[in-house]
């Protein structure tokens, strides 16, 4: 048995048919509750296939993120599910960049503006508090090129030096180029491989991403879009929330709406104290123009479907109110907009075979079926000779 297995099972529920039927509505609030381990992976790309809208997950925290992304990747396949993370460490630490998270929100940023079917993206509070360039700003910051074009080397070499990429000897990370005769190798930050594009004369002949160690190409494209790093925050162009930039059709799924923007607002504080630190002359946007705060998030989030994921406990918070607290079972119950699935995390065995054998008889008493999962044929049969004992 599969995890295409699992997925049938999700997709035949009631739950889940629930709700993809509120989902298909416009200004929906959901709250999720009763997911324990990965149901929640399970969920969002089973409702995902059937949607087909663009998703965003906001997970607490990166490694959270990072867990749910290799879930979704395993049902979805990596081509449908992105990865937005931060790509400072520290507001106004310019040196503290890490060109890999850069990469990573380029290429989010480039799939959205390229209106390319819909994509599951994974991220979390410290990326959402980096406003991003606007749409226009990044259209008019992308260099465009198609196999067969006519455009000179000379004009790619100077519009690369305005984009303020370094010239190099050999690529080896984005943000650099190197020109030998009529080749150009570039690494952009929209992709994970950098383009080699060879001239033949004013005219684009050929187009290929490469392997930066072997040097041979991987494939041959028709067309692609070479971006500048957007992030940097020495760059005057207007910049929005990340939730300006993705589509008000986006479904968004949050793990903790009251930790998102109680961070958000902890994040925006100190970005507040290193900005009135910093030494005189260097020339830095002010938080509101290069960051989010709580309350902002907060605002733009009732623009979507807003589905709430809810703990076991069902004791989250749904009133914003010091006041007055409300608790999510009772105002979903009230509203009639709570999905409960009724899953419970698997016990602690401790390699006791007699306490799973006695769980799963206990399942089968209670009508449930038992399904046991393992990694390999060598391990499922390791269970059939104890069973079996």
């Amino acid at each position: 048995m599969s995890k295409q297995a699992i997925v049938s099972i999700y997709e035949q529920s009631a739950e889940l048919k629930q709700l993809i039927q509120q989902l298909n509505q416009e200004n929906q609030k959901l709250y999720l509750q009763h997911l324990a381990g990965s149901a929640l992976s399970f969920v969002i790309s089973s409702s995902f296939e059937n949607l087909e809208k663009p998703y965003l997950i906001i997970c607490d925290d990166k490694e959270e993120a990072a867990y749910y992304l290799n879930d979704l990747e395993q049902l979805l396949g990596e081509k449908n599910v992105l990865f937005y993370p931060g790509s400072y460490r520290r507001p106004y630490q310019i040196d503290e960049v890490d060109n890999v998270n850069i990469l990573l929100r380029s290429e989010v940023l480039n799939r959205i503006n390229s209106r390319k079917k819909p994509a599951v993206i994974v991220t979390y509070p410290d990326a959402l508090f980096e406003k991003v360039v606007t749409k226009s700003e990044l259209d008019r910051n992308t260099l465009k090129l198609n196999a067969g074009e006519q455009i000179s080397l000379d004009f790619v070499n100077e519009m690369l030096f305005e984009y303020n990429f370094n010239r190099v000897d050999f690529v080896t990370e984005p943000g650099e180029f190197a020109v030998r005769g009529g080749i150009v190798d570039v690494f952009s930050f929209s992709n994970e491989e950098p383009y080699r594009i060879e001239f033949f004369g004013d005219e684009v002949d050929s187009i290929r991403t490469f392997d930066i160690e072997t040097q041979l190409s991987i494939e041959t494209l028709k067309k692609i879009s070479i971006l500048p790093n957007v992030e940097n925050k020495k760059l005057q162009e207007k910049r929005e929330s990340f939730l300006q930039y993705i589509s008000s059709k986006t479904v968004v799924f949050v793990k903790n709406k009251e930790f998102l923007l109680g961070s958000l607002d902890r994040l925006f504080e100190k970005a507040n104290t290193a900005f009135a630190e910093l030494k005189e002359g260097i020339q830095l946007g002010e938080p509101k123009d290069l960051f989010c705060d709580g309350t902002l998030i907060k605002q733009q989030l009732e623009g979507f479907n807003l589905v709430t994921v809810g703990n076991n406990r069902h004791t989250e918070l749904v009133s914003e109110s010091h006041d007055e607290k409300l608790v999510i079972q009772k105002a979903s119950r009230r509203n009639n907009n709570s999905v409960s699935f009724q899953t419970s995390p698997q016990p602690s065995f401790n390699k006791q075979f007699d306490l799973l054998i006695k769980n799963l008889n206990e399942n089968t008493q209670k009508g449930i079926q038992n399904y046991l999962f393992c990694s390999n044929k060598k391990q499922a049969q390791r269970f059939r000779d104890i069973f079996n004992d």
